[in-house]
């Protein structure tokens, strides 16, 4: 039996809070009937004894304390989830903006969902390759992982993400063609407090390179009320777990841009009157961020796996704030973008100095990629560390001053960001391709100073002239 009341004691914002509630539920459903009969939706987010409060997913104009009724429906957020949700575009409750048919449900599923328990997780191994040599060669995604993209605001992140939505593939061993039919990808991909320009790309750019057959999308607008946006993340993710462990799919999940969710956040934490953490944002943001994080990866004895790459743009750069902080320690790394790359014209602009996946080496070499693929990487790193020294070395004693050795460091260091890193954003290198490209630039070196590569690839890969 569903609990109504109209004892409305005070509206803050996004928040109601009643009493007569006695008997409701933490993250129960509250429907807001309004005296104009217009229907608002919301959910418990506190209750103690007759007392809630309620948490509402719109704005609170309209309401009215003495005449507004809430009723409380005794059920969580779900999502209708079924085959056909494949292809779709929601808003950021879960509603089709797309004009398609109504989703015939299979299921209903609470958004909040559950992590994955840590015994029951496989290990993350199986090689996907994006297309983007910065990432497949050198930053590897593995089936599984949490790499998360730190960007800045003006850097191209929303242009990444697309095209790696778009060519995101899983290959298999040393053939190292696509999987087997039986084996379904699939992308799902959430934007939180984007304009309506930048929804209006991402749906334009996934029907235009035929994504959008195989992709999920929910779309939150920066005028959406920023509640939404703490729903959003948990709608993809639920539709990613359908899909990864009901349909045994392979989901990437690609999550722009966190930094906005974090914002709404903040924004309902001080509507609480919560005692604020770190520059203002909520103490819990860690535990927030972890619940959503923890939902991607394998599971023992299940075909389907959840790959997470969350988009988040880092206030001014700064790679200490707390929401790339926290990010950085609950994921596998971080594929970071460099705004001086970006000034020289170089897509996409990878800095491969502070990118890292703390998983790359158990998805490349023999039976995955290539069996000099780790040794050719640790010797791209090497080089191009050592000619970035050499570079601010030029700089401060002028080129006249550096031997032989420091002028091929240099010109490695040009050619490396001009070939190896810039592609166009419709280019979809296959990683033989891009090692191959790597090679091209290690053969102007001697072949003493690649100390990195053992002798039997050097012969076998390498055609010193």
């Amino acid at each position: 039996m569903s609990i109504e009341t109209k004892l409305i004691k005070s509206v803050s914002g996004p928040l109601i809070l009643v009493e007569g509630a006695r008997g409701a539920k933490y993250e129960e459903l509250v429907e807001i009937i309004l005296s104009s009969g217009e229907h608002k939706l919301g959910r418990v987010l506190e209750i103690e004894e007759d007392t809630a409060l309620v948490q509402l997913f719109e704005e609170s104009r309209g309401i009215n304390i003495g005449t507004t009724k809430l009723r409380f429906l005794n059920k969580t957020v779900t999502l209708a989830v079924s085959r056909t949700i494949l292809g779709r575009v929601f808003d950021g409750l879960g509603r089709p903006i797309d004009r398609g048919p109504e989703i015939v449900a299979q299921k209903r599923l609470d958004i909040n969902g559950n992590p994955i328990n840590p015994y029951s997780r496989a290990y993350p191994r199986e090689f996907i390759q994006t297309g983007i040599s910065a990432i497949d060669g050198l930053n590897t995604l593995v089936r599984g992982q949490k790499l998360p993209i730190f960007s800045g605001a003006g850097l191209p992140h929303n242009i990444l993400a697309v095209q790696i939505a778009h060519q995101a593939t899983v290959l298999k061993s040393e053939t190292l063609k696509e999987t087997n039919e039986t084996e379904e990808f699939a992308v799902v991909f959430a934007a939180m407090g984007i304009t309506f320009e930048e929804a209006n790309f991402f749906i334009t750019e996934f029907k235009k390179t035929g994504a959008l057959s195989r992709a999920v999308l929910f779309i939150n607008l920066a005028n959406n009320p920023a509640i939404e946006r703490i729903a959003t993340p948990r709608l993809a993710l639920t539709c990613a777990e359908y899909l990864a462990f009901d349909l045994d799919m392979h989901v990437l999940v690609i999550m722009s841009d966190m930094t906005n969710y974090a914002e709404a956040l903040r924004e309902v934490s001080a509507a609480r009157k919560e005692v604020p953490g770190r520059r203002g944002y909520p103490g819990y943001l860690y535990t927030d961020l972890a619940t959503l994080y923890e939902r991607a990866g394998r599971i023992k004895n299940k075909k389907g796996s959840i790959t997470l790459m969350p988009v988040l743009t880092m206030p001014e750069d700064d790679k200490t704030h707390p929401i790339a902080d926290l990010t950085g320690y609950i994921t596998e790394g971080q594929i970071v973008l460099s705004r001086d790359l970006h000034r020289k014209g170089v897509y996409p602009p990878i800095d491969i100095m502070s990118s890292l996946s703390r998983l790359r080496d158990k998805g490349i070499g023999k039976d995955r990629t290539r069996e000099d693929h780790p040794d050719w990487a640790n010797q791209m790193f090497a080089c191009y560390a050592k000619g970035k020294e050499v570079e601010e070395l030029a700089i401060v004693l002028g080129e006249a001053a550096l031997d032989e050795n420091d002028k091929i460091y240099l010109r490695f260091v040009s050619e490396f960001e001009q070939k190896f890193l810039k592609q166009k954003n419709t280019e979809n290198r296959s990683i033989l391709d891009t090692i191959e490209i790597g090679y091209s630039l290690l053969r102007m070196f001697p072949k003493e100073e690649l100390k990195r590569i053992s002798p039997e690839f050097k012969e076998k890969y390498i055609d010193f002239k």
